[in-house]
């Protein structure tokens, strides 16, 4: 009898994490990974927040229990999210037209809802901005989620074709969803501004085409409040939506894995018959969440003295990513690097939409140990003051 796995291939490697990988076994001192979305310091770690350790410290020294949690999580938890979602005493919370799902990450979130939209609605086509991050079509093929792409970016500007994007999203059928990242596109680092949002959000209505909001960077823009303000224009138009929240970045919380998934609903007994749903789907999946990244972000949301240490962090983050960018325009610029780079300082959030080709991208990792994503995606917060003269030389190089 044949044995199960003899005629097993190996599976190719993830188009980002496996270069994170190779990045790993690369021997050359001088390599720059600008792959992964995490952010860097000014020396190139990863660091945990001030605010998150005395959260930390204080769950350590009241935790009585390491009991489950209820399927879609803590209530407070919950409560959390959705005030820093919407704000303050929005209608959409005091009506209870919300419900949101504790997830194990930004990604847990996705694959929630993909798994309830191929339950309950399996008419539904998901569609994608074209680009988009490399994960998102993966995770609805595994749900088995038809996708299809809209137009989004414009190579010929660097900026966002919003034309074309309206006029995909006139095209698209009643019922089914749009996904839509709430603030720095990831990977262009293009957002609509207040008024697209808002056209955008009157033609999502009108269209009765559902947003399904990724919302992995909220402060990483501009500030809390006006990265949300995309999220609450769809608001102000449409009845129904999904957000998928992360603060695997926001927080520093990688390794937590903290995310939320958060269904609104035209009435409170319509969100909850949704919710009962997913409920199911995460117990048949994963049960229920882990406790300890939740338990952090609710701690430092729920205390005065955390939250303002939190948006002073969150801002210091910010301030060093945009000063990278125009350091990083300065130096191809010092460098003779051909081509006009200012498009890179309008870009929002940790990642740019380099321009570099596939070809260009692969010579940067085979003879420079610079790795980059495959579509020329750079994590600008993977920058630092020592290692932007090198990177702008190899670039030059490649060009």
């Amino acid at each position: 009898m044949r044995k199960m796995f003899e005629h097993i291939e190996l599976a190719p490697a993830d188009p980002i994490l496996g270069l994170t990988e190779a990045f790993s076994n690369d021997n050359n001192p001088e390599k720059i990974n600008l792959t992964v979305g995490v952010f860097k310091d000014e020396n190139g770690k990863t660091p945990i927040l001030n605010c998150v350790k005395k959260a930390q410290e204080r769950l350590f020294q009241s935790e009585t229990t390491k009991g489950y949690k209820p399927i879609p999580g803590a209530p407070e938890y919950a409560a959390a999210v959705q005030k820093l979602l919407f704000g303050e005493g929005h209608k959409i919370v005091t009506e209870k037209r919300a419900v949101t799902a504790h997830t194990p990450g930004g990604t847990g979130a996705l694959r929630v809802v993909a798994d309830y939209l191929h339950r309950l609605h399996p008419e539904t086509t998901v569609w994608l901005s074209d680009p988009t991050w490399a994960n998102h079509p993966q995770i609805f093929r595994a749900a088995a989620v038809p996708t299809k792409t809209y137009a989004y970016f414009d190579p010929s500007s660097d900026g966002l074709d919003f034309d074309a994007l309206i006029k995909a999203v006139e095209s698209i059928p009643a019922g089914d969803a749009i996904l839509l990242h709430g603030c720095c596109h990831n990977p262009t680092g293009v957002d609509p501004n207040v008024e697209q949002w808002s056209r955008l959000a009157k033609t999502l209505a009108k269209r009765k085409v559902i947003p399904l909001v990724d919302f992995a960077y909220q402060g990483f823009g501009t500030s809390l409040e006006e990265d949300a303000q995309g999220l609450h224009e769809l608001c102000k138009e449409c009845e129904e939506l999904f957000v998928c929240s992360s603060f695997s970045k926001n927080f520093g919380l990688y390794n937590e894995r903290v995310g939320a998934a958060t269904v609104v609903a035209n009435s409170s007994a319509e969100a909850q018959a949704v919710f009962s749903h997913i409920k199911i789907v995460i117990r048949t999946n994963y049960s229920n969440p882990p406790a300890h990244g939740a338990g952090i972000v609710t701690e430092i949301l729920g205390d005065p003295e955390l939250r303002a240490e939190w948006d002073a962090e969150l801002a210091g983050m910010r301030d060093r990513i945009n000063g990278i960018r125009a350091r990083f325009v300065a130096a191809l610029q010092d460098a003779d690097v051909p081509g006009d780079y200012s498009f890179i300082t309008r870009q929002n959030g940790m990642f740019s939409f380099s321009g570099l080709n596939k070809h260009q991208v692969e010579r940067l990792r085979k003879e420079f140990s610079v790795y980059i994503v495959g579509s020329g995606r750079i994590n600008v917060a993977g920058m630092t003051d020592e290692n932007i003269t090198p990177l702008c030389s190899a670039i030059k190089a490649v060009l």
